[in-house]
């Protein structure tokens, strides 16, 4: 598959350098058009470790930045590339092997400032389910559908539709007459869909996600519970979006795609089925608290960016006033909202609040 020496790993940088906050700057300065995306791929990877060592070493040379999890079942990618090296990123994907031919899942919205630097990370996993894949045969998946085949499957009443995603992604957009578990993990939410349909196994069990990669492994665990019919979404939402404006298909998601990246979110459609966690205004914006102490991801209009000045409390605007010295020595008492980090789970009414 590939072969590097380790005299040549060793005299060079695997990891990035720079202060993420020049990094950062530099993107959001730049008028360089990128592409991204995101792509998947359980393969047995021998070596995760020496494979992850020369992703970074090609990649990095064209200028790939985003987040890359390998492990030992495969990869699983979301990336932005610049346009003028897109072509070699291409050819250099597809000279590995297991890679040649991947769905490349190419971001709806054009806008390509999504990441700023490469992290490539081994992990156990690539998605972390909390499964023993020795249990059942993670290979016997459901079917796939492309946006033609959902849309005809889905106007069977027979037929249930469940989202994969975590609470703070269906909360900004979903399928028409989703299931949408109140989750915060994709680990969590294989037990609990398991519950909600166990009356169900006989009918139609459709299940998306963001590219399709948690559906691969929910497939082959609820075909392996009992469950007879199951399908899965040919590349998530990304790919059934793309497919439904090609092919001038009826766009059965309604409103925005959560991403992991710097965009938080690409529109899929034009209705905002969200609100203003502060205010309740109809909004589907996420941010993340400015006061790094606290970072919690939530839902944030203008208006309130404004008065709470990009933070999701007062008691964060006020802290984030104080001199940094004050601030180091504080945050190591003081509790917010995000300090014990729930992703989106915002109390929204505290009582420093007068909202």
């Amino acid at each position: 598959m590939f072969s590097l020496s380790v005299a040549i790993f060793k005299s060079m940088k695997l990891h990035n350098k720079i202060n993420s906050d020049e990094l950062k700057n530099r993107l959001l300065t730049s008028d360089e058009p990128r592409i991204t995306l995101s792509f998947y791929k359980y393969h047995t990877i021998p070596n995760p470790k020496l494979f992850r060592d020369h992703l970074y070493l090609n990649w990095s040379a064209l200028e790939v930045f985003g987040r890359i999890y390998v492990a030992e079942e495969g990869i699983n990618g979301q990336i932005s590339v610049a346009e003028e090296n897109f072509e070699a990123f291409k050819a250099a994907f597809n000279s590995i092997s297991f890679l040649d031919g991947v769905r490349m899942n190419i971001a709806i919205e054009k806008e390509g400032k999504s990441f700023y630097k490469l992290k490539i990370k081994v992990r156990p996993k690539i998605v972390a389910d909390g499964l023993d894949d020795e249990s059942f045969d993670v290979n016997k998946r459901g079917k796939h559908l492309d946006a033609k085949e959902y849309n005809e499957l889905t106007d069977d009443p027979n037929t249930l539709v469940v989202d994969m995603r975590n609470h703070y992604e269906s909360e900004v957009g979903y399928f028409e007459n989703a299931i949408r578990p109140d989750v915060e993990t994709f680990r969590e939410a294989l037990p609990i869909v398991e519950e909600l349909l166990k009356e169900d196994k006989d009918k139609n069990i459709v299940m998306y996600c963001t590219g399709g990669i948690r559906c691969e492994k929910a497939s082959a665990y609820y075909l392996h519970k009992g469950f007879k019919n199951v399908y899965m979404v040919n590349g998530g939402i990304i790919e059934y979006a793309r497919q439904a404006e090609k092919y001038n298909l009826r766009n059965k998601y309604i409103g925005k795609n959560f991403v992991f990246d710097e965009r938080m979110g690409e529109r899929i459609s034009e209705e905002i089925v969200a609100k203003c966690h502060q205010c309740g205004a109809t909004c589907d914006t996420h941010v993340n608290c400015s006061n790094d102490a606290c970072h919690i991801l939530f839902i944030q209009c203008e208006s309130c960016a404004a008065q709470y000045e990009n933070c999701c409390s007062k008691e964060c605007s006020d802290f984030n006033k104080l001199p940094e010295e004050e601030r180091t020595v504080l945050k190591k008492t003081l509790q917010f909202n995000g300090t014990k980090f729930g992703k989106g789970r915002y109390k929204a009414h505290r009582k420093d609040d007068q909202l």
